[in-house]
């Protein structure tokens, strides 16, 4: 990260890297830069800029936001967190493995499946957070361990800095989807990660308004790679979804404040509950990982996963009567939004192995927004008395 400002704390950064002062007008906001080409002096002699597929000033300052906010060197955005994603497995080879953590996105888990390992690609995946469960799986031919923590939706922790470390010792590198925790929250490449994915869609942007992702790296070296695929595949954002994006980092700080306390408050109040088998988040003590995410994270998230006694019928019933909560996909926007996983963002997955992990009909999936904890309390209760 070569920002003169990189001593400044988060909430700083999050407001001023890549947000300098526009040198022309003096606009306090840069403005967006909402073209596709670049006009050059003589051939081969530009700006820095020929072509808005390649390089964009309103992504550019974007792309320096990010890198500063999760301590990196650099960063690319893309125009979804599949996209990210997607670029990310295509640094591979046929016949590179990729060990994986079973409960990850339904996402992710159909390009590994139904995309990535088509081209020879050799997913694994482990049902055990255990550092030893991914030492056993880990050998000369895995080129990537993939991650998510807090996985989605099951919320378990895993241990980035135990688990990078094994990695390296095979010669593997370790991404990290930090979408659920954001850099306000959790920073996997000081913890060790060489590559840190997220879906911008969600608590980066902020407001459910726009679509994107992002990859950032530890070494610079490594977004050689990652920067040719982006242009060479072309996934790339417009620069109005940039400035938005970029918009929504301003107030990330102070937003996961106040995801993580309403969260929290919804976790405690709903513990317990007579229509519910399970409250799960990860700053509960009863959690299974608590301790790890109370040392690797500053805060619990934004997302509460809850489970019902009665099965679909009673989470649909839930899901069907919730007011404020938005029955929605997606998540980490301002508003409250609830989701049956198996239904909606998980339904990619088999039904057979999406049980097994524990992705079953009674789980929903509450995304936590920023309004009056109170008024988010008294929806669950009146949604819960009619499940």
């Amino acid at each position: 990260m070569n920002e003169q400002n990189q001593n400044w704390k988060f909430a700083t950064r999050a407001i001023h890297v890549g947000q300098e002062p526009d040198p022309t007008t003096g606009a306090t906001v840069p403005p967006i830069c909402a073209t596709s080409t670049y006009t050059q002096a003589s051939p081969g002699k530009h700006k820095g800029y020929e072509y808005s597929r390649s390089a964009n000033p309103t992504r550019v300052g974007l792309e320096r936001a990010l890198a500063s906010l999760e301590g990196g060197e650099a960063a690319a955005s893309f125009a979804s967190g599949s996209a990210a994603t997607a670029c990310v497995f295509a640094t591979l080879s046929p016949g590179d493995k990729v060990v994986a953590y079973a409960d990850c996105y339904g996402g992710t888990f159909r390009l590994l499946k139904r995309v990535f390992e088509g081209f020879g690609v050799v997913p694994v995946f482990t049902d055990d957070t255990s550092p030893h469960a991914f030492a056993k799986l880990i050998d000369a031919k895995t080129k990537l361990v993939w991650l998510e923590s807090p996985t989605n939706p099951l919320l378990r922790c895993l241990d980035i800095s135990a688990i990078s470390r094994i990695a390296h010792d095979a010669g593997a590198k370790l991404a990290v989807d930090n979408t659920f925790a954001t850099p306000a929250l959790q920073l996997p490449l000081k913890l060790g990660a060489d590559y840190v994915v997220h879906s911008t869609t969600k608590y980066i942007g902020g407001h459910s308004d726009v679509i994107g992702g992002a990859v950032i790296v530890k070494d610079k070296a490594l977004m050689e790679r990652i920067a040719f695929l982006q242009n060479a595949m072309g996934g790339v954002p417009g620069p109005f979804d940039c400035f938005l994006q970029h918009r929504g980092i301003k107030t990330l700080d102070i937003r996961m404040e106040r995801h993580c306390a309403n969260a929290l408050a919804i976790a405690e109040h709903a513990q317990g509950h007579a229509k519910l088998s399970k409250v799960v988040y990860p700053f509960l003590e009863d959690h299974p990982d608590h301790a790890l995410a109370k040392r690797q994270m500053c805060g619990g998230g934004g997302i509460v996963t809850i489970v019902f006694k009665g099965e679909r019928s009673a989470a649909l019933r839930f899901c069907e009567n919730v007011k404020i909560f938005s029955l929605a996909e997606s998540l980490g926007g301002v508003e409250s939004l609830v989701c049956h996983p198996a239904i909606m963002t998980h339904a990619s997955i088999p039904k057979e192995i999406r049980e097994a992990r524990g992705v079953t009909d009674g789980l929903v999936r509450l995304s936590v927004g920023i309004e009056d904890v109170a008024d988010l309390i008294a929806d669950l209760d009146q949604a819960l008395a009619k499940a």
